[in-house]
């Protein structure tokens, strides 16, 4: 048999082993474009068989949508996707390349584990492919899909990367087996209570949860586009908003954003902060909403979404904007017991580390904490805003009202708390002594945003 002809035989094997891995990476690309790397990787030991090809992961590069992207696609049809040395050594490899260039990165992943033949030599394997992986964050964007089952310790990477993507009903990531998790707990639940988007809801993982490759290949680009294009030309310098004037709440106040320019991050997690990337005058942002009508209280987990965010924001250098609208921490024994106090402390040690512009703007409540980490000038905003009817105090109307009424004949309570709200939350306050740049109509918000982070970039 001619070289030609051995080569074209063990394409055809490698292809064949992977051909439902290559059919999704192919869903997800510009046609044609995928250029496969280590394909004839393979581990050479007792353990695998000739079902082994590629070792159970195709790495590549390829185009979506004309934007460079490298490819690491676990095949869970060859050996169950199993992690082996082998197969970390050749990702590894794959982020090396993609390093060099600045490159980002897409995982599919698909895996019941590790090999276990392999003992020791795997766990090494998984140390340096996660070392690396994690090198890569805040340098290179890093999308990962959870492409049907991922267990085990390569399911540390969905904590590694910046955007994690759940197909619905398909995707199931735990750090077990679901099998040993149930044992464990002495209770029955699915893979997808378990490992599904709505089982990890208190993990913050599923940043987006889609129906298909095709709904990820098109958030990706939108991200890619926003992230590694800062600037593009667009003339929003003098557009208002009047329905900001009727009615300002977390619905309205996306609205600031360029039409078809807003992407929320984590949707399913605490919806009562928002955390949205997007353009305000074609300046690529990453923005927070508080999102309440009475004012957003403080908790653990609400704090931990807005810090990872404030995180995402620092490593790529986006200016930050808080659209502020909130009460402060919960004033109750579990929040108190929680980790609240922590999260905002390292809350405030991540917007620090943010070089780029930061703004905010008071269109609710600042009570308490929730002025002093989201709006308050010394916290390091540029530029600190306040709508016209915005409430910036150092208490709830309500609690405000008993300590400083404390003294009065007891009057009803609700006028009493007016009474502090009208005395003591007025915006001027701040404003008078230059803690807010300016207090404004709601509807010229926009052009406030636009003229500000066209000052700000560097």
């Amino acid at each position: 048999m001619d070289k030609i002809t051995l080569l074209q035989k063990r394409k055809k094997q490698l292809f064949d082993a992977g051909k439902d891995v290559r059919a999704d990476i192919n869903a997800l690309i510009d046609a044609d474009s995928f250029v496969e790397l280590s394909a004839f990787s393979f581990s050479k030991n007792e353990f695998y068989g000739e079902n082994a090809e590629g070792e159970g992961v195709v790495t590549g590069f390829a185009t979506i949508c004309d934007y460079p992207f490298y490819i690491v696609a676990q095949n869970g049809a060859v050996l169950n996707g199993g992690v082996s040395n082998a197969n970390c050594k050749k990702i590894e490899k794959c982020l090396n390349q993609a390093e060099k260039t600045g490159t980002p990165v897409i995982y599919l992943l698909s895996s019941l584990g590790v090999q276990v033949g392999e003992g020791v030599s795997v766990l090494e394997g998984l140390a340096g492919l996660i070392l690396k992986a994690s090198q890569l964050k805040g340098s290179i964007p890093q999308y990962l899909v959870v492409n049907g089952e991922a267990y085990g310790q390569i399911a540390l990477l969905a904590g590694i990367c910046d955007f994690n993507f759940f197909i619905d009903k398909k995707s199931v990531l735990a750090a077990n087996s679901p099998l040993v998790i149930t044992a464990k707990d002495g209770a029955n639940a699915s893979k997808l209570e378990i490992g599904g988007a709505a089982g990890l809801k208190g993990a913050n993982l599923a940043t987006f949860t889609v129906k298909s490759l095709e709904e990820v290949k098109k958030t990706v680009v939108e991200l890619n586009e926003i992230i590694c294009t800062p600037v593009i030309d667009n003339d929003e310098l003098n557009v208002s908003l009047p329905a900001l004037d009727k009615k300002a709440d977390g619905k309205a106040i996306k609205s600031v954003f360029d039409k078809d320019y807003a992407i929320e991050i984590g949707a399913a997690y605490s919806p009562e902060v928002k955390c949205y990337l997007g353009r305000i005058g074609g300046i690529a942002v990453a923005a927070v909403v508080f999102d309440g009508d009475n004012g957003v209280e403080l908790n653990a987990q609400n704090v931990r979404k807005l810090k990872d965010f404030a995180e995402f924001a620092s490593c790529y250098e986006l200016p930050y904007i808080t659209f502020v609208n909130t009460l402060g921490i919960t004033a109750d024994k579990a929040t108190n017991n929680s980790l609240v106090i922590r999260e905002i402390g390292e809350y405030v040690s991540v917007l620090d580390c943010i070089d780029a512009a930061k703004i905010s703007v008071v269109y609710g409540k600042a009570i308490g904490l929730g002025y002093t980490v989201f709006a308050a000038k010394s916290m390091g905003y540029d530029y600190s805003y306040a709508f016209a009817n915005a409430k910036i105090a150092l208490f709830d109307s309500v609690q405000g009202a008993e300590i400083e009424f404390s003294g009065e004949k007891k009057l009803d309570g609700a006028k009493l708390a007016a009474k502090y709200a009208d005395e003591n939350s007025d915006p001027v306050n701040a404003a008078g002594g230059g803690y807010i740049d300016n207090i404004i109509q709601p509807s010229f918000i926009k052009q406030y945003l636009v003229a500000s982070l066209q000052m700000l970039l560097k």
